[in-house]
């Protein structure tokens, strides 16, 4: 995970690092992850299923190939 001030920033990196530019996620939308996924990890006694993983992503909002897990 990288973060950048401005998409601008973002595309002069890509350029200059001559890598495609990926998904940008706010730091907002982060954070909205990181509480659904780590919240209830000290109650928790399992590992999540894949299942719980994708309507994580689906309520969050977060879709498309980088965000499909494989069966």
């Amino acid at each position: 995970m990288l973060f950048f001030r401005s998409e601008e920033m973002l595309n002069a990196w890509c350029a200059a690092s001559h890598l495609p530019r990926r998904e940008i996620i706010p730091l907002a939308k982060i954070w909205e992850l990181a509480s659904a996924w780590y919240g209830d990890r000290l109650a928790r006694t399992h590992s999540r299923t894949r299942g719980e993983m994708r309507a994580i992503f689906s309520r969050l909002g977060l879709a498309g190939p980088f965000w499909e897990l494989p069966d």
